[in-house]
């Protein structure tokens, strides 16, 4: 122990044997959070709680929800869940936009911020200590090299988070206007609206396979008994699209009111396809004002350097004495 703590002390300074203990501490955490992770459920456990399941009478809304959750993320709910019921249904609202919809997307996603915290601060002291050890770093420069790899780690996933529910957005907004054009179809041929939108996800699977799946979510939904008013505005709200939260109102209201499904769909796919063309028209617009700073790099620089290059030598040719 005596030797070790010297070479600890000869590679690492004084703080060696803390560092080392530090690190065997993180491995160990790592190790047991593994562990516990892929532990298999306990046999008696999921026997108690299916009897439990079948003896107490539950009511029919809560049969139709989805019971099977990962046992080993159940122990750490407390640690991996925000306490606040707004905070985690907003949280949940954002991990369902951006395509994650299993009920133990939160909890993933708290344990994804830790672990790479966790990992980016290992790997800030490993450069410090392991790599640079003969580097010496005052403290602002040792603060940034350590806790800046653990905080880019923490916030990785809510960077990735936000950047999937854009393009999400993005690529449900592009499918829209073809999915009512298919809808309007099967509604005009006589299908009901719960049919024609099975339809039209089954189509959509491989061009807009996210807007087929939030369309198969309503088809399943309306098929367990949902209301479909509470539907079609969850469709709204979980989509995050103005345009899908119009559509929504729209067929809330048609149904309402007793009006002609066909008609509105009719009228609001008419204005999903101007919209579509007043995009793709705002897109060119912007392109040549995009384009000009790239022409001025690319194109400018080297056009001085054949107009100018040939005068400049010249001159310095001259002043040098030379030959023009």
């Amino acid at each position: 122990m005596a030797a070790l703590n010297d070479f600890l002390i000869t590679q690492f300074g004084d703080m060696g044997p803390f560092l080392a203990l530090g690190g065997l501490g993180a491995l160990l955490i790592f190790g047991a959070g593994f562990f516990f992770l892929n532990q298999p459920e306990d046999p008696l456990a999921k026997l108690n709680r299916d009897l439990n399941q079948k003896n107490i009478a539950q009511p029919k809304r809560e049969r139709l929800r989805q019971t099977g959750r990962n046992e080993q993320l159940q122990k750490f709910a407390t640690f991996l869940e925000p306490q606040d019921a707004e905070e985690l249904s907003a949280m949940a609202l954002t991990l369902r936009q951006a395509g994650y919809q299993s009920k133990d997307a939160v909890r993933l996603f708290y344990f994804a911020q830790m672990a790479l915290g966790l990992i980016g601060l290992c790997l800030g002291l490993i450069w410090v200590y392991v790599l640079n050890a003969d580097t010496t770093f005052d403290s602002q420069q040792m603060v940034l090299r350590i806790l800046g790899p653990g905080a880019a780690g923490y916030f990785l996933p809510k960077y990735w988070i936000t950047r999937r529910v854009e393009e999400r957005k993005k690529k449900i907004t592009q499918g829209f206007p073809d999915a009512l054009d298919m809808m309007l179809v099967c509604v005009e041929a006589g299908q009901s609206l719960e049919q024609s939108i099975i339809r039209v996800s089954k189509e959509l699977v491989a061009s807009y396979p996210d807007l087929a799946e939030e369309f198969q979510v309503v088809a399943q939904e309306m098929k367990a008994g949902k209301d479909k008013e509470k539907v079609m505005r969850d469709l709204g709200t979980r989509c995050g699209v103005q345009d899908i939260a119009s559509f929504t109102t729209v067929m809330i209201q048609s149904s309402a009111f007793g009006t002609s499904i066909a008609e509105a769909l009719r009228v609001y796919a008419g204005e999903m396809r101007d919209k579509r063309v007043m995009r793709a028209e705002e897109a060119a617009n912007k392109l040549p004002v995009k384009m000009t700073l790239a022409t001025m790099v690319l194109t400018v620089p080297p056009l001085l350097i054949i107009l100018v290059g040939p005068s400049a030598q010249n001159i310095a040719n001259l002043g040098s004495g030379g030959a023009p």
